[in-house]
């Protein structure tokens, strides 16, 4: 096996972790959209809060595709 094989190999792996950002935003979003079912006067106070746990589970993702980039191309 040589480098460029192994360096796609281990880029392959560090996005690994994207599918448990995709699982993440499902399972906030399903929760936003349960709870504003629920209790609709409430919304303003969960939005906020659903919003701030998307933008730190979408900064894994973010995470990932930096090191995976970093593995190629360094």
């Amino acid at each position: 096996m040589d480098l460029a094989s192994a360096k796609m190999i281990g880029a392959g792996l560090a996005v690994i972790a994207l599918a448990g950002v995709g699982v993440g935003i499902g399972n906030i979003f399903a929760a936003l959209v349960s709870s504003v079912a629920r209790n609709p006067a409430a919304r303003d106070r969960v939005f906020g809060l659903a919003i701030l746990g998307f933008a730190l589970t979408e900064a894994v993702a973010l995470y990932a595709l930096v090191i995976a980039f970093i593995i190629l191309f360094v």
